[in-house]
């Protein structure tokens, strides 16, 4: 009987009374699953296009293999070293410079008692991140444009007659990317962590401030554990998209001037897939991205699980 019980038909039959027995929550969550489905799981057919000389006239099937003839191509071309490295560089800076930003934020707005002033902080650092990636770029190439712009005015108003181009200058691209980037989403990423803070037990401030914890001393042996475990999460997610960066900002903001620095694995097989029309190796080098960030997502996971037993499976 025992063994009944644990074998697959046994399972299976639990299961389809679990869904019988909650069937409208199952009947909201199709939806979601269906489009899951259509956009992250019937495109795996195309992989195969990365290890083809892929024609659209032949079709995918069609299309005669060449193993990895596409990615030994990318490998040994002069740009695949710059991209990885840009791509690698901008995504680390993204990471160290905008994750803390979120958690200091969400301790601060946990340390503030005047309801009406929390919920205009907490509106106001929110309110950036609904602006759209072109309207964004668009305010920052207004912004710091050295004609007609506030840097440009403020430039020549202290004195400066040729303000530098910051758009235009390669070195400075990151720093752009990455602190606009912190700006808009800082105060949206923080709302996960202002979450956790809010399910802090209010006795255990009273009994530090009985023993005679200073605010200091409460923020760092209260809200700092709990937010850890929620904070080694979102870490090890963001560790699972290292390679991966926003694709409309970056190509937005790319200019022929700082090209050398901007151009990462993402506008890269924009460019050689929708305007060379050199699909088989713009799907090759997507996928060598997405196989460096599985990967990476297992590493991390598995390094947090031994570390702190925090992971995410």
């Amino acid at each position: 009987m025992g063994r009944q019980r644990s074998g697959w038909r046994y399972k299976l039959y639990r299961a389809g009374r679990g869904i019988r027995r909650n069937w409208g929550l199952y009947l909201l969550l199709l939806p979601a699953v269906v489009l899951l489905f259509c956009f992250n799981y019937l495109p795996m057919y195309g992989v195969q296009i990365a290890f083809k000389d892929f024609s659209p006239s032949q079709g995918i099937q069609g299309s005669p293999w060449v193993g990895f003839a596409n990615f030994q191509k990318f490998f040994n071309s002069f740009q695949s070293k710059n991209l990885i490295w840009n791509t690698v560089s901008l995504s680390l800076y993204s990471l160290i410079a905008g994750f803390p930003f979120p958690i200091i934020l969400a301790l601060m707005v946990n340390q503030i008692r005047v309801k009406r002033f929390k919920q205009v902080l907490q509106v106001v650092t929110y309110l950036p991140h609904f602006i759209s990636t072109v309207v964004m770029v668009g305010i920052m190439l207004i912004l710091l444009s050295p004609s007609n712009g506030i840097y440009g005015n403020l430039a020549r108003a202290l004195g400066v007659q040729d303000p530098v181009n910051i758009m235009g200058e390669a070195r400075a691209f990151q720093h752009v990317y990455v602190w606009s980037d912190v700006w808009q989403h800082a105060g949206w990423d923080s709302i996960i962590y202002i979450a956790a803070l809010a399910a802090v037990d209010p006795s255990l401030y009273e009994a530090a401030t009985v023993d005679g914890a200073s605010k200091l001393q409460r923020l760092w042996h209260i809200d700092l554990p709990f937010l850890i475990p929620t904070a080694v999460i979102l870490l090890i997610m963001r560790a699972g998209n290292v390679m991966n960066l926003g694709f409309e900002k970056v190509y937005l903001m790319q200019n022929p001037l700082n090209t050398s620095i901007s151009e990462v694995i993402s506008t890269y097989v924009y460019k050689i897939g929708m305007i060379s029309n050199q699909y088989s190796l713009s799907a090759a080098v997507n996928l060598f991205n997405t196989v460096i960030n599985f990967v990476l997502l297992i590493l991390v996971n598995g390094f947090s699980k031994k570390l702190g037993d925090t992971s995410l499976w």
